[in-house]
Parts: C-alpha cells; sequence; structure tokens
C-alpha cells in the first residue's frame, strides 16, 4: 500500500520533502525521483524544452527555453503563469494560435483565451513541480 509522507530528508533532484513510500522505497512526490538515489555527475544534464507563459501586466510573453530558470531570471515579469513542455516548434504553433493577440516580438494581450489556454496547462500541475518531473523523468531515462 501507497502512503504519502515527508520523505527523510529533501529529494536530490527537486528539494521537495514529501513523498509516497511505495513497498520498500520513498519515491518523491513532486518529480518521482527515488529518494536515496544520486545522480550520475559523469552524465551529462538531460535536456527538457519547456513553452513558458510569463505574465507582466496585461501581457504575456510565449516563449521557449531548456534552462528555464536562467531564463527567467533575465525577463521582466510579474507572474510565471504556465510551462508547457515542448521546443520550438511548439512555441511557433502558440504564436500562430494567438496571432491576433499578437502586441509585438513574443508578447501576446491577456485575454480570456489565453486564460483559459493557461488554466488548462495549470491544471496538470504549478510550473516548477512539472519541470521537475519532466526532468527527473528525462534524467532517469538517461541514467538507464
Amino acid at each position: 500500500m501507497d502512503s504519502t509522507d515527508a520523505l527523510p530528508g529533501p529529494c536530490l533532484l527537486c528539494a521537495s520533502l514529501t513523498g509516497t513510500r511505495v513497498d520498500q522505497a520513498w519515491l518523491c512526490a513532486v518529480c518521482g525521483w527515488r529518494y536515496g538515489d544520486v545522480p550520475d555527475d559523469g552524465l551529462p544534464l538531460p535536456r527538457v524544452d519547456v513553452v513558458y507563459y510569463l505574465r507582466f501586466d496585461r501581457r504575456v510573453k510565449i516563449g521557449t527555453s531548456h534552462r528555464p530558470r536562467q531564463r527567467l531570471k533575465a525577463i521582466r515579469h510579474d507572474e510565471l503563469l504556465a510551462f508547457e513542455r515542448g521546443d520550438r516548434a511548439l512555441e511557433r504553433r502558440r504564436h500562430k494560435e494567438f496571432a491576433a493577440l499578437r502586441e509585438g516580438g513574443e508578447w501576446f494581450t491577456l485575454t480570456p483565451t489565453v486564460e483559459t489556454h493557461v488554466a488548462g496547462l495549470r491544471a496538470a500541475g504549478e510550473p516548477w513541480s512539472l519541470y521537475a518531473r519532466w526532468f527527473s523523468e528525462a534524467l532517469q531515462h538517461t541514467s538507464s
């Protein structure tokens, strides 16, 4: 039987303190990394591309990055609205989808249409928790 509780210590990938006990192992409740497993520092880190949605006032920037923490630090914004796993191809599709709302560059007017799209993405989870899970999954595939 699975039970959710505090991990014995922080997850080595995402620093979450919550885990799920499965049989004899603890799995991080946020990213799914097995507690106690150490990522192999000899392997290259996996690339996880995301399309991000940043709000600044009543505008939304739709961009992409494979290093979202670094990228978002460089962009003035009020709030990270959502992440969507995908690369430039998905970003281009979103830019076309919301083309009528483009204010310039990658900035779009925050309308109910965009808010509905973002709400659908948020239903999958908090952006940084999703990114941690995607990164963990990619890292687990890299180390297998």
